[in-house]
């Protein structure tokens, strides 16, 4: 945890979402530093690249703190002390970064301690709580509750600044605490990547998995996080905590893997969804037979196709069917049904003596 994200937006709606007030008051857009490598997504796994906002002055030292850039990073923090020439080779997994160790682990305290604080942008996270009773696990989309906005009407409404606000009207922003790091390979561009910090869940998701991203929230927190130059590290690890103002909804397995990546992602699925379990011809006749106590061969049914696999809750078991109590003539009509099966076998499926 957190270990899948969605962020969606085309860059423009991206920037404006992320209106913000300088030191001064001023309504701002934060400038986009490599907007070539933004690529929106509704499936984002560890690895791939991100957006995140940080402050200017990681890029420029004579900046204001309190301006913000918007840059893509990497998905799973790379030391710059790494000494390897392939980041995939590094041997433990920074795409979170616990809030209770950050001070112990090299990885993460060697940046904080140089206030490389960022906020990693999302439209939501997905989490998976496993199925009581069942290997099986259902994928739920994690966001801000949604209030919706006037919408600003009129060509250039978004260039003025008292309208920037109006202009957003879609989505907020998860806005989640990370820390990111500079790594220069031996050969090639500098590489900025970021890890996501964790807390314990909420009261609200703690039945789904047992910890969460630190999700700032509001204007406020992710000023003070991001302002490293007015703002010490100790002070802003006040910020990290759980958060209550969070909502979700199941999503289809379809999320399941990383390559998908469509809007059913995120869109709510049903929690009950009833599957009928798949038999073989030969299990068929057997429950047929079992129901009413006498075997009678049939004509083999066309085989179903498979159906896509979904979540399934425990009532949605299999019910056991009732069986002869008593032995005798049913007893005798199982055997010689049995023995009619196995005659009836092609040679290639009967066991080798």
């Amino acid at each position: 945890m957190c270990g899948r994200t969605s962020c969606h937006l085309p860059r423009d709606v991206l920037t404006r979402a992320c209106a913000y007030r300088d030191r001064q008051g001023r309504q701002r857009l934060p400038q986009w530093r490599d907007p070539e490598k933004y690529c929106p997504s509704y499936n984002k796994s560890p690895q791939s690249s991100s957006p995140v906002l940080l402050s200017r002055m990681h890029f420029e030292k004579n900046a204001d703190s309190s301006e913000r850039i918007i840059t893509p990073m990497r998905w799973g923090l790379v030391p710059s002390w790494f000494k390897e020439s392939d980041p995939s080779k590094l041997q433990f997994n920074t795409t979170n970064c616990r809030s209770d160790t950050i001070m112990e682990k090299q990885s993460f305290k060697v940046p904080l301690g140089k206030g490389r604080r960022c906020v990693v942008l999302a439209d939501g996270f997905y989490e998976w709580q496993r199925c009581q009773g069942t290997s099986q696990r259902q994928p739920y989309f994690i966001y801000f509750p949604q209030i919706k906005t006037e919408k600003a009407t009129g060509k250039g409404a978004a260039d003025i600044p008292e309208n920037m606000e109006k202009v957003w009207d879609n989505w907020r922003l998860l806005t989640m605490a990370g820390i990111f790091d500079c790594w220069e390979p031996p050969e090639g561009e500098l590489l900025y990547s970021y890890s996501i910090i964790t807390v314990d869940s909420c009261r609200g998701l703690s039945d789904i998995h047992h910890r969460m991203p630190a999700i700032l929230d509001g204007e406020e927190a992710v000023s003070k996080w991001l302002d490293f130059g007015e703002v010490s590290t100790q002070e802003a690890l006040k910020l990290i905590h759980p958060t209550e103002n969070i909502t979700f909804h199941p999503v289809s397995s379809v999320v399941n893997n990383s390559r998908n990546n469509t809007p059913e992602c995120l869109t709510p699925a049903d929690f009950v969804v009833k599957k009928e379990p798949k038999t073989s011809g030969s299990s068929q006749r057997m429950m047929q037979w079992l129901a009413t106590k006498s075997p009678k061969k049939e004509v083999p049914e066309t085989p179903q196709k498979d159906e896509p696999d979904v979540p399934q809750w425990s009532s949605q078991f299999l019910q056991k069917s009732p069986l002869p109590t008593k032995r005798g003539a049913t007893s005798n009509l199982l055997e010689r049904w049995l023995k009619q099966e196995k005659e009836e076998e092609p040679l290639t499926k009967r066991p080798h003596s």
